[in-house]
């Protein structure tokens, strides 16, 4: 890694960071920027899983910091599901062929485009929904966003942001601190199967680490001060972003 690649990373790990917690896709761009650097898509996918752990570890503390409130036993509960899928979506993962994995993701972006074009995470009027019966449903929900966000990762955020508004009705603040809560879980699984194959480049890592910290703190505490309104405006740059990205590179 060369010198002048490190504040560029960081710059990058920050950004990513902001549209991840404000609503999804950022790692849509860290993974191929990593891969440009010379990086096996593969090694790319586990290596911004470190930074990604980060990020919503600090997302979590600005949220709290802001006084939000956490439906901790149900976030718990979709935190242990999802850590069970995340689990198996890692051990895929991390066998994969990188040409395969590379077609997979090019169809995970646009999957990502096509669920925020079709609004499926607009925000409701009808008020939470916590009924044992919706629970459930969002339950079994979080455990193939599990084995999606353990494979993958790219764009879990916009799944997770569509099933916590049409499921139970929250709100996008309140769903974007059950997001990060949720995705420190199952990300900490994934970090541990990638460790242990070995396919996690380490200084890099925490150098973008840096970064996805600072944003994750920065960004929970401008989403709850501006507000939904925000929030959707950001969602709807990055996913002008991704298609940018998609159409022409």
């Amino acid at each position: 890694m060369e010198l002048y690649q490190i504040p560029l990373i960081i710059l990058l790990g920050f950004g990513s960071a902001f549209l991840n917690t404000v609503g999804g896709g950022g790692s849509l761009f860290t993974v191929p920027i990593l891969t440009f650097m010379g990086v096996p898509i593969t090694m790319a996918n586990a290596t911004a899983r470190v930074a990604i752990l980060a990020q919503n570890i600090t997302a979590v503390g600005g949220f709290r910091s802001k006084k939000v409130e956490l439906p901790l036993r149900y976030s718990l509960t979709l935190g242990l599901v999802s850590m069970v899928g995340g689990f198996i979506g890692s051990m895929l993962a991390s066998t994969i062929d990188d040409k395969i994995f590379g077609r997979i993701f090019v169809l995970v972006m646009l999957l990502s485009i096509a669920l925020v074009i079709f609004d499926p995470f607009r925000s409701t009027m009808q008020g939470e929904n916590m009924t044992p019966r919706r629970q459930r449903i969002g339950i079994l929900c979080f455990f193939f966003v599990g084995i999606y966000g353990g494979f993958v990762q790219a764009g879990v955020g916009f799944l997770v942001i569509g099933i916590l508004s049409l499921v139970n009705h929250f709100n996008l603040v309140k769903t974007n601190y059950i997001k990060v809560f949720v995705a420190i879980v199952y990300t900490g699984v994934s970090v541990a199967v990638f460790a242990y194959q070995d396919k996690i480049l380490w200084l890099t890592s925490l150098i973008l680490a840096i970064g996805h910290a600072l944003g994750g703190w920065y960004a929970s505490r401008w989403s709850v001060d501006k507000g939904e309104v925000w929030i959707k405006r950001v969602m709807v740059i990055s996913v002008i972003g991704m298609a940018i990205k998609l159409w022409f590179f």
